[in-house]
């Protein structure tokens, strides 16, 4: 009699691309020591792909090029096979996109985020600490339940149970697993982490719960907007400085507001930068769905302390047991969604930051009121602008700002302006209802 055959176990070396999809190619485990240092192949032109899975005509790499994806071994992610007995584990290497003889490649996020995370070590003498938040849609039943409350947090409890253990054989530091405001919606929250390894972990988060979810057979959404008029899924991206020596830095007991000098040029590099960058962490036509006044998200580029309609918010800090508010002390920014590439969404807004330290800009643009709430020349006294209304604009703020066009790779910039373009050409027909429908589906 011949032997049952059983599953190969395989492994994944992976590119989270330029619009946030988590791509690679797949080999068997036992031969992992063959793709340790040369990798595997990769193609220019998968980096123009839009969401609609459609490679963007006018990218600058055709049909013409070879790249490797090399692995970064310290970033594997194994996971079990969770509920569903009879799934392979999940194993799978963050890798960079190089060149064949080794050499980074322009158009690669993850290089991109390294070499930026690398600048503030070395000009700077700053570590770099952040953590991102997600909210989600999770279809697990038809019942009804209220905003915050157990019975929603029960209803999602197996499919929590579950995502929280998957996380945590992940290497995620899982903090929290609840429900949200909005129906059916809940967040994960987890540690930080320095450097590189925040947005992969930003991807981790996304993939493990977008595998458990498979596996017990639920839909499951991170797009901003998943209905017209439902509540939306924003990514929160918490941001603290840190001397060489761990030290934090952003944190001053003698301001106003507890923020260091450095933080305030910091903060302020960020919101005069905002618009621009909103083409890169707001980057799907459905994110101007979401970035709108009494959203609870962003609509104009200031600083608030505890006040969820800035774009830049001071998060709270506690106390109670004798807590270091120093260290807890951090900046969240709000203008982003799970559409945006983690890795380039967070090497951007620490580009803005580092141009607002280097260029020592002055932090103006601070309000606890609602920013809507303010008439325009209130607005214009303390230098609060209203972010982009739609992609388009968004993208054209971009390509005015010369000092982010400047601080980021041209390759990469005119990749992500033709998948963009793309883009909006095969979107612009839809109406608001049918466009939360479709990047519902997407992501």
């Amino acid at each position: 009699m011949s032997e049952r055959l059983l599953p190969v176990a395989m492994t994944t070396l992976v590119t989270t691309d330029l619009i946030g999809v988590t791509r690679g190619r797949s080999f068997p485990t036992d031969e992992l020591a063959h793709y340790q240092t040369a990798g595997c192949g990769w193609v220019p032109a998968n980096s123009a792909l839009t969401p609609q899975d459609i490679i963007a005509s006018r990218n600058p790499w055709g049909a013409y090029g070879d790249l490797r994806l090399i692995p970064d071994m310290s970033s594997r992610v194994t996971v079990g096979n969770g509920p569903h007995a009879s799934a392979p584990a999940l194993d799978f290497i963050h890798a960079d996109i190089c060149e064949t003889d080794g050499r980074p490649w322009g158009a690669c996020p993850r290089t991109l985020l390294r070499n930026e995370v690398e600048r503030y070590q070395t000009e700077l003498g700053l570590q770099v600490n952040a953590a991102f938040e997600h909210e989600f849609n999770l279809a697990c039943g038809d019942a009804e339940h209220l905003a915050f409350s157990l019975e929603a947090q029960r209803q999602g409890a197996e499919f929590g149970g579950w995502l929280l253990s998957a996380l945590r054989a992940g290497g995620v530091e899982p903090e929290m697993f609840l429900p949200e405001y909005g129906k059916h919606q809940y967040e994960i929250t987890c540690r930080p982490a320095l450097g590189v390894a925040a947005a992969d972990r930003a991807v981790n988060v996304r993939e493990i719960t977008r595998e458990i979810a498979r596996q017990m057979g639920l839909g499951l959404s991170f797009a901003p907007k998943t209905a017209e008029h439902a509540v939306c899924n924003g990514v929160h991206l918490h941001v603290s400085l840190q001397n060489m020596a761990g030290q934090p830095m952003f944190y001053d007991a003698g301001t106003t507001n507890g923020l260091s000098t450095v933080g305030q040029h910091w903060a302020a590099g960020v919101l005069h930068y905002l618009p621009a960058l909103c083409a890169l962490t707001a980057p799907t036509p459905v994110s101007y769905e979401r970035l709108q006044p009494h959203h609870w998200s962003a609509s104009y580029a200031c600083l608030g302390q505890r006040n969820r309609e800035a774009a830049l918010r001071i998060c709270p800090t506690v106390s109670v047991g004798g807590k270091s508010v120093a260290e807890q002390y951090n900046l969240e920014f709000r203008a982003m969604d799970a559409t945006a590439s983690p890795h380039l969404a967070m090497a951007a807004v620490l580009i803005a930051g580092r141009l607002g330290i280097e260029q020592r800009l002055a932090l103006n643009a601070i309000t606890d009121e609602v920013p809507d709430s303010l008439n325009e020349e209130q607005r214009q006294a303390r230098g609060i602008v209203a972010l982009p209304a739609s992609l388009t604009q968004a993208l054209e703020c971009l390509r005015q700002n010369e000092a982010l066009v400047e601080a980021l790779p041209t390759a990469l910039l005119d990749t992500y302006f033709a998948l963009k373009t793309e883009e909006l050409t095969l979107t612009e027909q839809l109406s608001p209802a049918h466009l939360c429908e479709h990047y519902a589906r997407l992501y």
